[in-house]
């Protein structure tokens, strides 16, 4: 018996001012693209069972291609794998605040899938000798008690939430607030499977329970999703033993055999996301760090990828000084290019608490929007970026100066 576990898809995604031919969003366009390759992978796979653990779409009402699109891709898997067992969560993304307001995920329904909205499930499935607990986001309701039925050979936790102390702390201040659930109320050990969604990384809670991760970079903390992925060995947020935290890079989903315990992760190819080393301006004049730049750029493959240098310690004046033609072109060439320029850290020597850090301009913009409550269809990296360029179109105006004031 083998199960296919897919999570987080956030179709009607929607980032950077660049749109496809057809005046779609680019990044719209490559959500779309993951989710129709991941159908295509699982249709070959003929699994016993599909399911989505939540975050179908990004926005409680998502734009009408992105419904468009999701009906046909869930059609094309009803109808290619007609025994299968699909079920559907809802997440935070799909959650409505209000209970005026239909989750959109039960236009799916007619297709054959088992929606899961509002409240917890058992689906018994006795032909396959299987049951699933369906558990959407819930919010900050009370969790129901996290147990199999009994009687059934196969059981199955499917589940959107976080587990508490896993996922890095930025990702729950970014992040709509969603269920927290507790090691021990998961009880991942009374379960054949648990399917968990909510984090956008791979990553293993349990030997039979994961975050199988999004399908695409959708999150508002995109650059901290690369560094998850990228660190293979490490501690843990919480301070857990090295070595208890293995990262898997890149997109895609689970493929779990029920009987023998195999996992299988089939990667989905994406747009590249490149976080370039950091590089330090310490010391350095203009010159040369358009070099260090020029360097960076030229060492990866940048075309029509989403790409950040970091540059730190570069001191106000260096930035104003910076040629911004070749900024501009780097801009041209990637889908989206942030530099973060950082300025040199401030050392207080008098007054409270002294000596110690001050945090710069810069920090304090990026920090108040970062925690800024926003509208759920703004993107919060995207404002961030733009209130940081904002800022620094500010600070290259030339200012005037009064080394001859009248007496």
């Amino acid at each position: 018996m083998r199960l296919v576990h897919l999570a987080d898809l956030h179709l009607g995604f929607r980032q950077y001012q660049r749109f496809t031919s057809m005046g779609i969003n680019q990044r719209e366009s490559d959500v779309a693209l993951a989710f129709r390759k991941a159908i295509d992978k699982t249709i070959e796979l003929q699994p016993d069972i599909v399911l989505f653990a939540g975050d179908v779409f990004h926005n409680v009402r998502p734009t009408n291609p992105a419904i468009i699109h999701a009906f046909k891709q869930l059609s094309r898997l009803t109808q290619m794998l007609p025994d299968a067992t699909v079920v559907m969560v809802a997440g935070n993304h799909d959650t409505p605040r209000t209970s005026e307001t239909g989750c959109l995920l039960k236009l799916f329904k007619p297709l054959g899938i088992h929606v899961v909205d509002g409240s917890p499930e058992v689906l018994p499935f006795k032909e396959r000798d299987l049951a699933i607990l369906a558990v959407p986001d819930m919010g900050h309701s009370d969790l129901p008690v996290l147990r199999p039925p009994g009687g059934f050979r196969y059981n199955v936790l499917l589940l959107h939430g976080e587990v508490e102390g896993l996922l890095p702390p930025q990702v729950g201040m970014a992040e709509r607030g969603t269920m927290e659930i507790s090691r021990q109320e998961l009880g991942a050990q009374n379960w054949d499977y648990v399917a968990l969604g909510h984090y956008h990384v791979w990553r293993e809670v349990a030997p039979n329970a994961f975050y199988s991760g999004a399908l695409e970079y959708t999150s508002t903390t995109i650059w901290s999703e690369v560094t998850e992925e990228a660190r293979l060995d490490g501690k843990t947020w919480r301070g857990a033993a090295p070595k208890e935290r293995i990262g898997r890079p890149g997109k895609g989903f689970i493929e779990w055999d029920l009987d023998t315990g195999k996992q299988t992760f089939h990667p989905v190819e994406t747009r590249a996301v490149i976080d370039l080393p950091e590089l330090d301006a310490r010391g350095m004049t203009a010159a040369e760090v358009d070099d260090g730049i020029k360097s960076a750029m030229e060492s990866a493959p940048i075309d029509d990828a989403i790409v950040r240098l970091v540059a730190t310690n570069v001191a106000r004046h260096v930035a104003r000084e910076l040629d911004h033609k070749a900024l501009r072109e780097y801009k041209r060439r990637a889908l989206h290019f942030h530099l973060d320029l950082r300025r040199p850290e401030v050392i207080r020597m008098h007054g409270h608490a002294a000596p110690g850090r001050r945090a710069s301009l810069a920090e304090l913009v990026r920090d108040g929007l970062r925690s800024r409550p926003i509208d759920s269809e703004i993107d919060r990296e995207e404002l961030v970026a733009a209130g940081l360029d904002y800022l620094s179109q500010a600070e290259a105006v030339e200012q005037p100066t009064f080394t001859d004031a009248p007496v």
